[in-house]
């Protein structure tokens, strides 16, 4: 069985979004199919825009919440009216996988940035039945209706604001998970964190629930360092100050670094201002190379992390969880938008206006 949709399809790299109608489906076994309530906007939706000929025309979003309309006969687990957030897709056979790592599934670029099944099916057509790379991060959420699988799929309570809660699938995710889950940070150590877009304030929130002593934000636009400050950063740096490493650096190092901008000259003033025994964190997306003087390392790590290593299951509960206590208020950074507000969406994103969109495609 098929399902009629609308989507925000993007058809040339250089182009704006067009709300088109689609079919989505038919479900394969294992998957469901969700009727959106909300989808966060994430920087790698639009960094897709320069390669957008690989993949063709596509449905994007990857920060998807909703209600399940339908279940694949292999699926378990999930009803049809469970409440659900969206997260990335893996295999659940590899090793990575098995071994609780699911960011690093063995097929992690081809079920996630694709835009198809692991099989090369698309999961959509448009209306004059074009096969539209309709299953991004193994969802394509920037539409009415989405096609996922079990497996990226985490059922919440029902009472909770669903269209709020999407951006926890990935740029929270990442930006927690990389403090959570990978640094671990012990009380009064020390965090900074460079960019404070959506990840990087995740990661602010993240070490002040951690209780890091020292966490230090680092951002060109005064207005996100002001956002750091109300969530926990005990200082703030502008990024263009001439001793940004000096400032880095203070009271002999940091424990910790993470970068959420891929600039490389970031990512080495950071690496340069990790204590010894310090460790830097790169989750940011980019086209430069990083060079480092192996000297640098004595004593010190650098790192990628994906997803935050995070297993979305067990993560984006342990994040509701902190939202609930207070101390995780990631409702601070959204703003909402109709999906037909989708070109203002990215443009606000893209200046620096809003910190997180959220595209309600209900409204």
């Amino acid at each position: 069985m098929t399902t009629e949709a609308t989507a925000a399809v993007l058809r040339d790299g250089g182009g704006r979004f067009g709300l088109e109608p689609i079919v989505v489906g038919p479900l394969a076994p294992d998957e469901i199919l969700v009727r959106v309530v909300g989808v966060g906007m994430c920087h790698t939706d639009l960094a897709i825009r320069p390669g957008l000929e690989r993949i063709g025309p596509a449905v994007l979003g990857h920060e998807g919440a909703g209600v399940v309309e339908r279940t694949g006969d292999a699926v378990t687990g999930i009803e049809v009216g469970d409440h659900v957030v969206l997260s990335f897709e893996h295999c659940g056979r590899c090793v990575s996988c098995r071994s609780g790592h699911p960011a690093y599934c063995a097929e992690f670029m081809l079920r996630n940035l694709s835009g198809r099944r692991a099989d090369g099916s698309t999961g959509a057509v448009d209306s004059s039945g074009t096969p539209l790379a309709g299953r991004w991060f193994g969802q394509s959420s920037f539409a009415t209706h989405a096609v996922a699988t079990a497996r990226n799929a985490v059922v919440v309570d029902r009472g909770l604001p669903l269209e709020l809660l999407g951006p926890l699938g990935c740029g929270l995710q990442t930006g927690a998970g990389a403090v959570l889950n990978v640094m671990r940070p012990g009380p009064g150590q020390s965090v900074a964190v460079l960019g404070a877009g959506g990840v990087g304030l995740a990661a602010v929130m993240a070490a002040a629930a951690a209780g890091a002593g020292d966490i230090v934000a680092v951002d060109l636009h005064g207005a996100r360092l002001e956002v750091a400050r109300a969530l926990g950063a005990t200082r703030t740096v502008t990024a263009d100050a001439p001793d940004l490493a000096d400032r880095l650096s203070d009271h002999g190092g940091v424990d910790f670094v993470l970068d959420t901008t891929a600039v490389t000259s970031a990512i080495s003033t950071g690496v340069g201002a990790l204590a010894p025994g310090g460790t830097a964190v790169l989750v940011g997306a980019g086209p430069g190379r990083l060079e480092i003087d192996p000297v640098a390392l004595a004593g010190r790590a650098v790192t990628y992390a994906i997803e935050g290593d995070a297993v979305p299951q067990e993560f984006i509960p342990r994040l509701i969880g902190l939202w609930q206590d207070g101390r995780f208020p990631f409702e601070s950074l959204i703003e909402t938008y109709p999906l037909d507000r989708i070109n203002d969406a990215e443009s606000d994103s893209a200046s620096g206006r809003t910190i997180k969109p959220v595209l309600l495609p209900g409204h």
